[in-house]
């Protein structure tokens, strides 16, 4: 019986042991997640313009931190800030990158001395030529001309220099193709607010950082498509300006792969209206002009054009990355009508419909 008494202590004994060593590994592994997820959430490339508007709470302001991925954890940096007395913010602008700690950011937003609150908003759409945006860029930042932002654009030392951070440009591909403006397709379509004394760099890699967060979302998609990303973006840039919709944007890039297996040219009127560039009258001119000689039309080129022939959004990215299957090989809009978009297998059912609206024939 004193035996028996012995064993049952020293069980109980090495159960109270077994718990005290799991809540010490458990308290052990909560510190370390702790210290863990207040490092930087990225290496420090990713530049963020982060605004933190009047009246909103220190919780939404976590909120968006996290969101923006320049901290690791909103409940972690909300501990933080209790046990620190970090709970002081102005609104403002923000210049924060991901290689910021969540103290170093808590701290930064603490000061009201790093809130600007004068920015200048440039708006780039989806759909919009490189000119188009240096025109805008020019417009609100009178020392530099359109010609200096698109010279800039087409240097082949700060192309170099820019795909040494952003691992979508390829630098060779894109200073030895005889395109219009090397960074056409990579000025992400969105509103910037940047600095009144940016540089023309600076607003250029603000556009930059928003092309690489989409890149990294499909960067995997990208790699085993079986294209390089200058060519997907120079289709997303097709299937954008064909696109009245976002309904019709997976249907359409469909299409295109249809053409591109059965090795037909695209014959895109659109190719037809960045190749005719300075002389781009209207969306008519396109249609008569095919014969135009240049690298960019998919009348008289083979396969796609030399590259990207405006600033495609998610959406024509996603969609030439998630093409809708489909025997069709032809479609076309009613430009006259309500755009809506037709498609067909065979050009004698589409030239039919082209008669049936009114539309010029070839």
């Amino acid at each position: 019986m004193h035996k028996t008494k012995k064993v049952n202590k020293k069980r109980k004994l090495i159960k109270r042991l077994v718990v005290l060593l799991l809540v010490v590994l458990v308290a052990c592994g909560g510190s370390l997640y702790y210290r863990q997820t207040l490092q930087p959430a990225g290496s420090g490339k990713k530049e963020v313009l982060f605004q933190i508007k009047s009246g909103d709470s220190y919780d939404t302001v976590l909120s968006n931190l996290e969101e923006k991925d320049l901290i690791k954890s909103k409940t972690t940096a909300k501990i933080y800030a209790r046990l620190s007395g970090h709970n002081t913010y102005y609104a403002g602008y923000y210049r924060l990158n991901n290689g910021m700690s969540t103290s170093e950011i808590l701290d930064y937003i603490a000061d009201i001395d790093n809130a600007n609150k004068e920015q200048i908003s440039i708006t780039v759409t989806e759909g919009e030529w490189a000119k188009d945006v240096a025109k805008s860029i020019a417009k609100k930042y009178p020392k530099y001309s359109e010609d200096e932002i698109i010279e800039k654009w087409n240097d082949s030392d700060y192309i170099k220099q820019l795909a040494e951070d952003y691992e979508f440009l390829d630098a060779d591909e894109l200073n030895s193709a005889d395109v219009k403006i090397k960074l056409e397709g990579y000025l992400y379509p969105q509103t910037y607010l940047c600095d009144p004394d940016a540089t023309i760099d600076d607003i250029t890699r603000s556009m930059l950082d928003q092309f690489d967060a989409i890149y990294q979302k499909y960067k995997s998609k990208i790699k085993k498509s079986g294209y390089s990303t200058q060519e997907i973006v120079t289709l997303a840039s097709i299937v954008q300006f064909e696109s009245g919709k976002k309904s019709d944007m997976k249907k359409i890039a469909g299409v295109f792969y249809n053409r591109l297996k059965k090795d037909m040219k695209l014959e895109s009127s659109v190719t037809v209206c960045y190749a005719l560039y300075d002389d781009f009258v209207s969306p008519s001119a396109c249609e008569v002009n095919t014969d135009v000689d240049s690298p960019y039309n998919t009348y008289q080129n083979e396969g796609l054009p030399v590259g990207p022939i405006d600033n495609p959004g998610e959406d024509a990215i996603n969609a030439v990355l998630n093409p809708e299957e489909s025997d069709y090989l032809y479609f076309l809009a009613d430009v006259n009508g309500d755009g809506t978009v037709y498609y067909f297998k065979t050009y004698e059912e589409h030239k039919a419909k082209m008669e049936e609206l009114n539309l010029n024939i070839e």
